[in-house]
Parts: structure tokens; sequence; C-alpha cells
């Protein structure tokens, strides 16, 4: 079932503990469905986790989270080889897509190598929901920050540039993120761009930037740009999704 326009929802949250399982499908993953439009039917939704190298505990995790909460969850992996000889195909069969966080730069350089990102692309540009955590938000854009290389943060900058904005995850948790998200853009580093706190969303419909989401009471989502030779933060306030904590 395909949106009415390219969408991507990039977060900076979207998994909760679950009641009866170890993780739960959260108001952010949830919206992302129903972004897609899918009625009558369990919407089919793709958990791609090449970021934590496809770890088969953490897709059963989600399994079962898909199974408690009505979901099909399929997974798009890897390692050790790929998980089908036909990528593009199981991308457009699904109502939504959700990328799980980790190295953003080792997803970026596998991606590139099996061609998931023209596969991605083509889902996109098809109507399929596009979203993620973390290294499965920066994705989408141009770049962000990352411990891809190590604990201190640095730019990734080769980002499938879906969006042409950068994107900061993790704003209000991790304690170099938003001094050098900030520092990136100011020095041109980064174009300008929105950053997250965790349990915040940013939602595309084509290209542009039409609404913040939350699943969190309190938190923020930001745009920040560059002015003159330095960065400007501008709060938005997002819109608080049902069953927020």
């Amino acid at each position: 079932m395909p949106a009415d326009a390219p969408t991507i929802l990039a977060t900076s949250g979207g998994l909760r503990r679950g009641s009866w399982t170890e993780v739960e499908f959260g108001p952010l993953v949830l919206h992302a469905i129903e972004l897609s439009g899918v009625t009558g039917r369990a919407p089919r939704l793709c958990c791609v986790g090449t970021a934590g190298g496809d770890q088969r505990w953490f897709q059963a995790w989600l399994s079962a989270a898909g199974q408690a909460q009505d979901i099909t969850v399929s997974h798009l992996s890897l390692f050790s080889m790929p998980s089908t000889a036909d990528m593009a195909g199981l991308l457009l069969a699904q109502d939504a897509v959700w990328v799980s966080g980790g190295s953003v730069a080792n997803l970026l350089a596998l991606w590139r190598l099996h061609g998931l990102d023209h596969s991605f692309r083509r889902a996109w540009e098809a109507g399929v929901v596009l979203g993620g955590i973390s290294a499965g938000s920066i994705c989408w854009h141009v770049g962000g920050t990352t411990d891809s290389f190590g604990p201190d943060l640095r730019p990734v900058t080769n980002g499938l540039a879906f969006v042409p904005f950068s994107n900061g995850v993790h704003y209000d948790s991790e304690a170099q993120r938003r001094p050098l998200y900030q520092r990136l853009i100011a020095d041109g580093t980064l174009p300008d761009g929105y950053a997250t706190d965790n349990g915040t969303g940013l939602l595309y419909r084509g290209t542009q930037l039409t609404e913040t989401l939350s699943e969190i009471k309190g938190k923020g989502t930001y745009r920040v740009f560059r002015d003159g030779e330095a960065a400007r933060e501008e709060r938005i306030e997002p819109r608080v999704l049902p069953g927020a904590d």
C-alpha cells in the first residue's frame, strides 16, 4: 500500500520495552506504518539491521514484537550474504521499512556495495514509507554526526541525500552531539538541517519537512542553520503522538 507521496520518518526513537516481548514498536514506528495508508490486513514492515551487523537475536525480538502487535515483519539482511536475490522486490512489497541504529558509515558502504541505495530510492519513489532510528535516520540525509569511527564523534557526509539536509540524532542524550553538529554546520562541513531529541522524529513528504513528532512528552526537535560564521538553533515543537510516554 503506497503512501500518496515519497515519505521518510527519520527519528531518534521508535522502540520501547515490551510488556510480553523484549521490545515493542512504539508510536513512531506505528505512525510510519499508518502513513502508508494500509487498511484491511496486517501491515507489512521490513526491518533492516545492517548498521548493527544483522544480529539474529535482535531480529527475533522484532519478529516477536510484530507478532504481538499484528504486524507482518520481514528482515533484509546482508550478513553473511543477502537474505534474498531480489532485494528491490522485497522492499517494494512492503508498506514501511524500519532501519535500526549502529554504524551509519558501515551501513552506507554495504548498501552501495550491494546496490541497495538504488533499491531504497525505487521504494521511496514508489511510496514505501522509509523510517529508522539513529544510523537509520542519518542515512536518508546528506550526513550528520556519528560514532562509526570511534568514541569521539565525527562527521559523515556521504549519506543517500534523499532529502537535502543534514541530521543530528540523540541531540539531548549524548554530550558531544549538539556542539559538534552546530560546529559542522557553522563551518560548512554539513548543510543546514534538523535534529531530534530521543523519542522524536522528522516527517518528510517529498524532500520537504512537513511535521515533527514525539513519542515522549516534553522532547524537542530543532532546525539548525548557518548564520554568518556561526550556527543558530530554533526549536520546533513536535506533535505528541497517541500512546506517548
